[in-house]
């Protein structure tokens, strides 16, 4: 049975922030959570500097002072209510609970591709809100524009009520295009581009599909652009995917495997197919070997679900990005949707269930996984 504990943060040193009373401009919400810690974090408006063209244009930029605290000796399976500010106000007020050290039936959610429509993401978000998950992933893209603060002010305004109670995960997309606010905004894992965390006896692995972020210069010939991007990203992912195969090996005796990246390894979009076959390619057999039993993508704007030698692959990407037609039905596809939607993942001790539900509530298709032997 969980116990709730009230936390104030004033006597972790934090008193400056209740006295000079300055306004939150996102969160508080809560990052990196364990059995035992937690991480909370929110941003204050540090000040509003502005830019002007040579026409005399000017534009004002908001600039942002993030907080962090992490908090340690916590119990195990515990619902603490926590405030930042502590100031009598509601603003900074939140609740965390603590993952169980023990095995328990718990669920998450996930969602991808949040970006522009906001009306479309708020919706998604209060479906999500109903099913109370233990955390959030979301599988990137999670703004339009990763460099422009604006945009995160939007992602961060939809997901308010979510993240300031519900631990969220993001995986780097495309648009996040490796931008700084991305790493000045979240607490994650690892070096933040990958990381794994796990929950009971279930292992959650987020990956990276973008690399760094590079323009290919000008001057490169069309002959040697090919070996221009290989030189640019191959140590890269190949020193990510030796940290995939650790962290496989070292969690060999995990109950359940979910793996996440933005880009999918099966594509029902024409113009995406080579590049997924390619990615398929790098990857080579290692889910298969390890019995990862879901991996779970964005960047295609539906749902889409493969699968290959006892893998799901699946494509979630309807949480406010504009949605694709499915263009072709591959030989592993066993279903796909052209509808905004989230996964509602419930995990018991034999087996889990990932509920697929579209914005309307209503179900797309249920999945069963069996626990690995």
């Amino acid at each position: 049975m969980q116990k709730v504990l009230f936390l104030s943060l004033l006597f972790i040193g934090f008193n400056s922030i209740a006295q000079e009373r300055e306004k939150i401009a996102f969160g508080p919400y809560i990052q990196q959570m364990g059995t035992k810690d937690a991480t909370i974090c929110w941003s204050t408006l540090e000040s509003s500097p502005t830019i002007a063209d040579k026409e005399g244009n000017v534009k004002t930029i908001a600039e942002y002072k993030h907080h962090k605290i992490h908090l340690g000796d916590l119990e195990p399976n515990t619902e603490y209510q926590y405030d930042v500010l502590n100031d009598g106000s509601d603003e900074g007020k939140g609740t965390l609970t603590t993952y169980p050290d023990e095995i328990t039936p718990f669920n998450f959610a996930v969602t991808g591709d949040s970006r522009n429509r906001h009306d479309v993401h708020a919706k998604i978000v209060a479906r999500i809100m109903e099913t109370n998950p233990r955390f959030i992933i979301n599988s990137g893209d999670l703004v339009a524009n990763g460099r422009s603060i604006s945009d995160w002010e939007a992602f961060f305004g939809v997901n308010k009520e979510l993240m300031k109670n519900t631990p969220y995960y993001p995986v780097l997309g495309n648009h996040e295009k490796d931008s700084p606010y991305y790493y000045d905004l979240f607490d994650l894992p690892n070096n933040e581009k990958y990381y794994y965390f796990t929950v009971g006896d279930a292992l959650f692995i987020v990956l990276d599909s973008e690399g760094k972020q590079i323009s290919e210069p000008n001057f490169i010939s069309e002959k040697n652009s090919d070996a221009f991007w290989q030189s640019a990203f191959s140590e890269y992912f190949n020193t990510q995917k030796k940290w995939l195969e650790n962290v496989l090996e070292l969690n060999k005796e995990a109950g359940f495997v979910f793996i996440f990246q933005h880009k999918p390894l099966y594509s029902a979009m024409k113009n995406r197919k080579a590049e997924a076959e390619q990615t398929r390619k790098f990857w080579g057999d290692i889910f298969e070997r390890h019995k990862v039993q879901v991996f779970l993508n964005g960047h295609d704007h539906h749902y889409h679900r493969a699968t290959k030698n006892g893998v799901h692959y699946i494509t979630s990407a309807g949480a406010g990005a504009p949605l694709y037609d499915i263009e072709i039905t591959l030989p592993e596809t066993k279903k796909s949707s052209k509808i905004e939607h989230f996964v509602n993942v419930q995990i018991n001790k034999k087996n889990a269930y990932l509920y697929v539900t579209d914005i309307n509530g209503d179900e797309i298709e249920t999945i069963e996984i069996k626990r690995r032997k």
